[in-house]
């Protein structure tokens, strides 16, 4: 095999072999394909697309590139949720404990934000003393005795998909659907729950910015899950407006207790429940209310169980920022939008979130939003409220929310969950 004619056949519009697509993973992954030559051929993928053969082959080279991890240990069912990525989708903390609280494990192998999106890591990573890293051994033994385990992925899952994400990402090629599709399932079904809920995002704070896109993603995703024996369902999910009321690391962790003390802003609530609810069933645990878990207080008894046994204190208290900023309704009348990338960029620009995967994160910075679209504003009221830890940060964030909210007569409702695809 050689590495410029597997570039030659894609670039030409042609399908990729087995033997090619078995190769070129196992030589990228070992460092025999440069980078600069899987670079080519991730652009011409992006260009001229891939066939659902060579997605699923693709994917299944990328899992065979590392180990899967062996859940045969575990005495209850098992299902696990990702997300595409938005702003302010902390739905991860509260639905993780929530689901093992009505009986079935999630081990959730979560990521880093960067750029608008945030990361679930770096939310949880606010609160004291816990830690990211987890034993293979020491994640079996916690789905067995908490229920729920939310953790980085270790560097035996899936590495030929660690090296393709980083190139992507300085390539503009993260676009790619086949390469989306591929990097995200070979890492869940090397992860080996039985049941993987998809939450696609759509609108302009996700990846996807039409539903046509999303639509095609998750039809991708739900192919390749069914076809590796995970029951798979995807949600597409609205992420025009940011989810819930904050936008930051520790501000989301608040919002999530907020939810799980049985309270917390109706958006983030409604989409919990509903992701839990197709994970229950997924993994045939029907007639199980999940909101009950939520009203008396179960799910919260799994979430500090969780916290705890990966070093954090739950009752620590969380960071703050040492600054705020406050924006100011200009005009009295009905909030009608409310931007989800101008909040998410804003956020990402006070501190909460990072430009290149090594950098810090601010664990206290990030927006809280007073209103929401179809809230009733008066002239100077507080709109947003910025929080970072270094004030001139305050600039170049209010520079990200100018245009990115409007007020208005009246505002027109949208649905949260677009469609179903399974």
């Amino acid at each position: 095999m050689d590495a410029v004619d597997v570039i030659r056949t894609k670039r030409d519009h042609g399908t990729l072999s087995d033997a090619q697509i078995d190769w070129v993973i196992d030589a990228y992954t070992r460092g025999v394909v440069a980078d600069e030559q899987m670079s080519a051929l991730a652009m011409a993928i992006l260009l001229n697309g891939m066939t659902p053969a060579e997605i699923a082959r693709w994917t299944a080279a990328m899992i065979a590139s590392g180990e899967r991890l062996d859940l045969t240990a575990i005495t209850r069912p098992t299902a696990d949720k990702h997300s595409t990525g938005g702003v302010g989708d902390k739905i991860t903390l509260p639905l993780a404990p929530l689901v093992a609280a009505c009986g079935v494990a999630v081990p959730q192998l979560s990521g880093r934000g960067l750029g608008h999106t945030g990361g679930t890591l770096d939310k949880l990573e606010s609160i004291p003393g816990w830690r990211a890293r987890v034993s293979n051994a020491d994640f079996v033994a916690q789905l067995n005795s908490v229920g729920a385990v939310v953790c980085a992925a270790g560097d035996g899952l899936a590495p030929a998909d660690r090296k393709l994400y980083a190139l992507r990402d300085v390539t503009g090629t993260v676009e790619a659907i086949p390469l989306i599709a591929s990097s995200i399932m070979s890492k869940k079904i090397a992860e080996g729950a039985g049941v993987l809920v998809l939450d696609v995002k759509v609108g302009t704070g996700a990846f996807m910015k039409s539903v046509e896109q999303a639509r095609e993603l998750a039809e991708t995703m739900v192919s390749l899950g069914t076809a590796h024996g995970v029951r798979t369902v995807a949600l597409l999910t609205d992420m025009s407006t940011p989810l819930g009321l904050t936008a930051g690391n520790a501000l989301e962790v608040r919002e999530s207790l907020e939810v799980l003390a049985g309270g917390g802003p109706a958006d983030v609530v409604e989409l919990t429940l509903a992701l839990a609810r197709e994970m229950l069933a997924g993994a045939g645990r029907t007639g199980i209310d999940p909101a009950d878990a939520l009203r008396d207080g179960r799910a919260m008894d799994v979430w500090n169980a969780m916290i705890v046994a990966q070093g954090g204190d739950p009752a620590a208290e969380l960071p703050t920022a040492r600054e705020t900023h406050v924006v100011s309704a200009p005009a009295s009348g009905t909030l009608t939008r409310l931007d989800a990338l101008a909040v998410g960029v804003a956020a990402w620009r006070l501190g909460a979130g990072r430009a290149r995967k090594e950098d810090p994160v601010s664990a206290g910075a990030g927006v809280v939003m007073r209103a929401k679209p179809g809230d009733p504003v008066v002239q100077g009221q507080p709109l947003l409220e910025l929080h970072a830890d270094d004030p001139a940060r305050f600039g170049r964030a209010l520079e990200a929310l100018e245009g990115g909210y409007d007020i208005g007569a009246e505002h027109e409702p949208t649905e949260l969950v677009i469609d179903r695809l399974a």
